[in-house]
């Protein structure tokens, strides 16, 4: 049977009562006050679906408040299909494609998308590696910054020896890959010593052995692991024993596939949300034991405390 024949993509109580479990388990927690008790559900005839009341601070409130999904008009049961479509999508699925499959408007499918990334968002801090652990760190260039680029006498600036365009005017995503684990990526304006060096201080442990290629932005980084090897890609080698940047690669594969073929393009100011989507769905893989069922259930679990509006996502 189609994992989409589930009852909550399809009634509106199930869908309410599939999230309330997972973001409350057994007992309703009234996100007002805190309280766990003298709560009940309201069974007015005309009361909307999935609505309580605290009698200790005396407010009425379903599970959508402080989530995603707060003063939301989609029903619930389109946000979970809309979910599922996004965790289970390997390269990601357009605002387009949401658009025509779940039968909203283009506009509300852009802001879905985006409070779903938002809910994908990990935030994690802990130390990446340890005693023994390897980590890749590598970057990758998208499309031009949408700064305006200093021209000397007004002419465009040319290719770079070899045929390749220079990546002054790109914009950066440098990703921190732990071997066999989780990645972790960051948006940064430039590819600098200076960048990279933060990066490294505040997200690896001591103990951890850095892998990068040849790129002389990480020369600093020794300072912050135990060790740091290179592969030098430009004169062909890739591997040398253990030492190589190939989960990095890999990742960085998927991640500008989908970038480029599915979503093909957005500014700037959005770019942050969509390394979280990849970076969420790469720390959630089959590989890891989760499924696409685990990796939706896990998404509605981070939902609570992301609360993105319209008007922040679009300033």
């Amino acid at each position: 049977m189609s994992v989409l024949n589930a009852p909550h993509f399809h009634n509106e109580e199930a869908a309410y009562a599939w999230v309330e479990a997972r973001i409350w388990g057994k007992n309703p927690i009234c996100p007002h006050c805190g309280g766990v008790e003298r709560i009940s559900k309201m069974q007015g005839k005309s009361t909307r679906i999935g609505v309580y009341k605290c009698y200790q601070c005396r407010k009425p409130f379903t599970v959508k408040v402080g989530t995603i999904f707060e003063s939301s008009h989609v029903p619930m049961r389109i946000w979970l299909q809309a979910i599922f479509l996004m965790c289970s999508s390997k390269k990601g699925i357009s605002s387009n494609q949401l658009h025509r499959t779940l039968g909203v408007t283009l506009k509300t499918a852009w802001f879905m998308s985006h409070r779903i990334r938002e809910a994908m968002r990990d935030g994690g801090l802990s130390p990446m590696g340890g005693a023994g652990g390897i980590v890749e760190a590598d970057e990758t260039y998208l499309w031009n910054t949408e700064k305006p680029i200093p021209r000397s006498r007004g002419r465009v600036p040319q290719p770079v020896k070899g045929g390749k365009i220079g990546t002054a005017d790109k914009r950066v995503i440098i990703s921190l890959v732990e071997r066999g684990g989780s990645v972790r990526s960051f948006h940064v304006e430039n590819a600098d010593k200076l960048t990279v060096n933060k990066i490294v201080a505040e997200n690896l442990h001591r103990e951890t052995r850095l892998h990068t290629d040849e790129s002389r932005i990480y020369t600093d980084a020794t300072n912050h692991v135990i060790s740091r090897e290179t592969v030098n890609h430009s004169r062909g080698e890739y591997a040398r024993g253990d030492v190589h940047t190939n989960s990095a690669e890999g990742y960085f594969s998927v991640f500008k596939r989908g970038m480029r073929g599915t979503y093909q393009y957005c500014k700037e100011k959005h770019l942050h949300r969509y390394p979280a989507e990849f970076d969420f769905r790469h720390n959630n893989r089959s590989k890891l034991g989760c499924d696409d069922i685990d990796r939706a259930e896990r998404a509605i679990k981070s939902v609570v405390g992301k609360r993105l509006t319209y008007q922040t996502a679009r300033a």
